[in-house]
């Protein structure tokens, strides 16, 4: 997981610009551009990063890798257009409630043998 890419989608997403972090953060915006490239950041510079950005540490590492472009619009600001198969979201839909669904079955024939080993 690369930890900079993921600052980097987040902080487009919510339009803002790298000097804007790094003027909350206190440094230029080349150094904060080095943090964005780097695959591991600190737990104490991600925190604070989180706090600007408004997302919660354990979101920003585990942001999945999802395909997008990047595009100007015409007030100069980054738009994030995802490119997302909803075919594959939904698959892992119905993977996850038929997950769901075994557990349930399972506990109930176990609840259903011990209801006939008691009798």
């Amino acid at each position: 997981m690369h930890i900079g890419r993921n600052i980097s989608r987040l902080r487009s997403f919510r339009g803002m610009k790298q000097g804007d972090v790094a003027k909350s953060l206190k440094m230029t915006q080349q150094n904060y551009s080095l943090i964005e490239n780097s695959e591991d950041v600190s737990d104490a510079v991600l925190k604070k990063i989180a706090a600007i950005l408004d997302y919660d540490v354990e979101f920003i590492k585990q942001v999945p890798d999802v395909p997008y472009v990047y595009s100007n619009n015409q007030q100069g600001g980054n738009v994030v257009n995802y490119e997302i198969n909803p075919m594959n979201k939904i698959i892992q839909l119905y993977e996850s409630l038929l997950a769901s669904e075994r557990q349930k079955v399972a506990l109930l024939e176990a609840q259903l043998k011990e209801k006939k080993g008691e009798k």
